[in-house]
């Protein structure tokens, strides 16, 4: 894109001497580090998902929006990406509702599971390339429990299998936790079967009314952490990139996976890079289907456009928490439409300059000192987005100070519009690769990086006739108006009002918004 400036007007534009390594928060070091992937080129990641046995909430969007841009920026930069997110689809939680509705556990989970895939698509999220699911990676499970067991990691009691906290050294150096201090510390009622309060369970002996699997120890079902290591290393192999999830999961589950998984494998690390998201909060309590303080994600796509839902996730920076309120969704609502605007009359810009008329034949001529300041302003302009775009995401993903970069160029081409009517007609059509260029920003960087225009865009047959019908009556009062037929040219534009178009009279022609 600088490279097309550069070529087109023949002046040198600001670049980087070189592509910067990538800087992300490691919780486990607790502090940012350059990224290198364990292969050249292929990044891999896991992300815990969610468990399906109700609605899914904004809750769950976060993470996945989160990732989702996190994706599609690494891919931006030239990475081939394998994503896997699990379903934890038996669970106590899954378990509880299939005996309160009588329904079968994976009956229950699978519609869930459908329901968030499809919610998912609405905001825009590419799906992972792999959802695996507890209840189809049972033998994997079972082959890491036996190996954890035959490493003396691991003990079996009444057909029960826990993992012994003690044989690994290193328990607590993610969560910076102690464990003599989480013994001390521990109100959890002491089961005497178990040889330290911390130990926790990879396999659960069979209880009535809950599904169970045959395994070596009895009929079981497998403990909640160790389903995320097995699938995993199954999906990704040890050493993987990134590991993912809520700031809520880094004790225990994320701990524990730690510690079964290298203890399992024999060589760390297991997650090269831990990468942990804020939590949304309502009136400061996590919101959750246990506290029943959600919105479901159907409901809510039906009173805010996907876009806006997107702006309000990624507008803050992926470790901070973010407050829910209508106020602060609406207010999402006004930024995404003011971006979305700003595109908008970008295109009927470079239509009207397009249609400029050159003069005096000469075409674009390069741009030195004496280059119209009104254009080697937005070049500037748009050069200093993508490069400032580019930085904060290379910076711990700040997709904050990514979304701040674009409404700057906002800003330029505001300034620069009303700037047009002091331009020659040349002058303008030398504009027109400026605008290309602050398009092509637009489109990779907000729409394909983030995805915030693209799912702002419609391209149904619907809507791209609604435009023409609209553009169809904008003539017929553009034609009223050259006859002198104000009255006629005044209803139009009242009606259209009424019917919320807004129609704006430039220099260069009328143009519309929703």
């Amino acid at each position: 894109m600088l490279g097309y400036i550069e070529e087109v007007y023949g002046i040198a534009v600001e670049k980087r001497e070189k592509v910067m390594p990538i800087q992300i928060y490691n919780t486990l070091t607790r502090k940012k580090e350059p990224f290198v992937p364990r292969d050249a080129g292929r990044v891999s990641i896991y992300v815990c998902g969610i468990t399906p046995y109700d609605e899914s909430h904004l809750g769950h969007a976060v993470p996945s929006i989160i990732w989702d841009a996190i994706r599609r920026f690494l891919e931006y930069r030239g990475y081939q990406v394998r994503l896997i997110q699990n379903f934890t689809d038996v669970d106590d939680k899954v378990i509880a509702r299939a005996q309160q509705t009588g329904e079968d556990v994976l009956e229950i989970s699978s519609r869930y599971a459908q329901e968030y895939l499809e919610a998912m698509d609405a905001l825009g999220v590419k799906r992972a390339d792999v959802y695996p699911r507890v209840s189809q990676e049972i033998p994997a499970i079972i082959e890491m429990v036996d190996g954890l067991i035959e490493k003396g990691h691991a003990y079996v009691v009444d057909g029960d299998v826990y993992f012994d906290v003690t044989t690994f050294a290193e328990y607590g150096k993610l969560s910076g936790q102690r464990l003599d201090e989480l013994e001390e510390g521990t109100r959890l009622a002491v089961d005497e079967r178990k040889r330290h309060a911390m130990d926790f369970a990879l396999w659960k002996s069979a209880k009535p009314q809950e599904p169970a699997w045959e395994s070596p120890w009895g009929k079981g079902r497998p403990g909640w952490h160790i389903e995320c290591s097995a699938m995993a290393l199954k999906y990704l192999g040890n050493h993987f990139d990134l590991h993912g999830g809520g700031v809520d999961l880094v004790f225990p589950h994320h701990e524990n996976e730690v510690a079964q998984s290298e203890a399992y494998s024999g060589t760390p690390p297991f997650a090269s890079c831990w990468v942990h998201n804020g939590l949304l909060h309502v009136k400061d309590e996590k919101m959750s289907k246990s506290l029943g303080n959600f919105t479901p994600l159907t409901e809510l796509l039906e009173k805010y456009p996907a876009g806006a839902i997107r702006f309000y996730v990624l507008s803050s920076h992926y470790r901070s928490p973010l407050q829910y309120s209508e106020e602060k969704l609406a207010e999402a609502l006004r930024g995404w439409e003011r971006l979305q605007n700003a595109v908008t009359n970008l295109e009927h810009l470079m239509v009207s300059v397009s249609q400029t008329e050159v003069s005096r034949g000469g075409g674009i001529r390069p741009l030195g000192e004496s280059a119209v300041p009104a254009i080697k302003q937005l070049v500037e302009a748009v050069t200093s987005a993508q490069t400032k775009f580019v930085a904060a995401m290379e910076d711990d993903f700040n997709t904050a100070s990514a979304v701040a970069a674009l409404f700057e160029l906002v800003r330029s081409l505001n300034t620069f519009e009303a700037q047009l009517a002091d331009l020659t007609e040349d002058e303008r059509r030398e504009s027109f690769p400026a605008l290309q260029a602050a398009a092509k920003v637009f489109d990779q960087l907000g729409g394909d990086v983030l995805g915030l225009v693209d799912s702002a865009r419609s391209a149904s047959g619907s809507q791209e006739l609604l435009g023409e019908l609209i553009e169809l009556l904008i003539a017929v009062r553009q034609q009223a108006r050259a006859q002198k037929n104000w009255a006629t040219a005044d209803f139009i534009r009242d009606e259209l009002a009424r019917l919320g178009v807004k129609l704006e009279d430039s220099p260069l022609g009328t143009r519309w918004r929703l």
